[in-house]
């Protein structure tokens, strides 16, 4: 079984599952609720990895689009968000990224993600390390004021050309003149239908192709650069956190029970259990922005 999860981890292919992965990864007691009890191995962790999923950025106002936000207009957001999509359809999909990306543009961190970003700046005084590996494909952690941020879908905020591969940070609002206005996401809506050339393109010199978000879309294959370095952080953290993720897409649904594994203790924020829950040594049910504030907050021990 952890031959196949590190087969999986290895590939780095983005797929959604309701799988319910079984197995002896660990004892699988209830996970515990003390927070006392978590507060003693966060007081002692050296090297503490916070893997985030899309529950942090809800509290900011930021769709899951998972649930009711599922469908953009009649179509589900998880068959816009794949490379044939891109392909056929270049259009819709700049539509609904376009549509994301102003929504985003507008929202602020959550109490979760100040709270991890207090923490690291806090502990990192302290010669102790924080990670955060995130799903989400927003900017709030970094807005936050976090600076280990590994991105493993990507980032809304970047653009990468379809021809030269060049990727560039792109805050503008509207990403280009065509979309203004663009991106409703009602079911009456029809497409913009706007011709490709005058979508997003590329601004390098003599090129002038096609730009994409530069996100991972479902069926492709993470950056093997940051997947790697996801890696290392797992095998060296001596704590971590598994916030507001529904631990269904893969393959960062196996982070968690990976270091669960090698017998380090996780702890799970989210507002409900997962398919992952009974993997973990911890479980704190509730809103992220108010079980993780205590979580993280200046443990007495802590000396500066």
């Amino acid at each position: 079984m952890l031959l196949q999860n590190r087969a999986v981890f290895t590939l780095g292919l983005r797929m959604c599952s309701t799988h319910v992965t079984k197995g002896p990864l660990i004892d699988t007691a209830r996970p515990s609720s003390d927070m006392s009890e978590f507060r003693k191995a966060f007081a002692q962790a050296k090297h503490i990895a916070i893997i985030t999923g899309a529950g942090v950025s809800a509290e900011s106002g930021v769709p899951t689009f998972r649930g009711e936000n599922e469908k953009w207009r009649k179509w589900q957001s998880q068959d816009l968000a794949t490379p044939e999509a891109f392909s056929r359809y270049p259009s819709r999909v700049w539509e609904f990224y376009h549509y994301r990306r102003e929504l985003v543009l507008n929202k602020k961190p959550s109490a979760a993600h100040l709270a991890i970003a207090e923490c690291e700046a806090r502990l990192k005084k302290q010669g102790r390390s924080v990670v955060v590996i995130t799903q989400c494909i927003d900017d709030l952690h970094r807005q936050a004021g976090s600076k280990h941020v590994l991105k493993i879908h990507g980032n809304l905020m970047e653009t990468r050309c379809v021809s030269c591969g060049e990727v560039t940070v792109n805050r503008r609002s509207p990403i280009c003149t065509a979309l203004k206005g663009k991106g409703a996401p009602g079911p009456d809506v029809a497409d913009a239908e706007i011709s490709v050339d005058k979508l997003p393109r590329c601004d390098e010199r003599d090129c002038h192709g096609l730009l994409r978000p530069n996100v991972v879309f479902f069926g492709e294959t993470l950056d093997s650069h940051i997947l790697t370095n996801v890696e290392k952080e797992m095998e060296i953290c001596d704590l971590c956190l598994v916030v507001g993720t529904s631990s269904i897409v893969y393959p960062a649904a196996m982070f968690g029970p990976r270091v669960a594994s090698r017998g380090v203790p996780v702890a799970e924020f989210n507002t409900n259990t997962t398919p992952k829950t009974e993997y973990f040594t911890y479980h704190f049910q509730g809103p992220c922005g108010t079980t993780l504030p205590a979580a993280l907050a200046q443990h007495e021990s802590e000396v500066f």
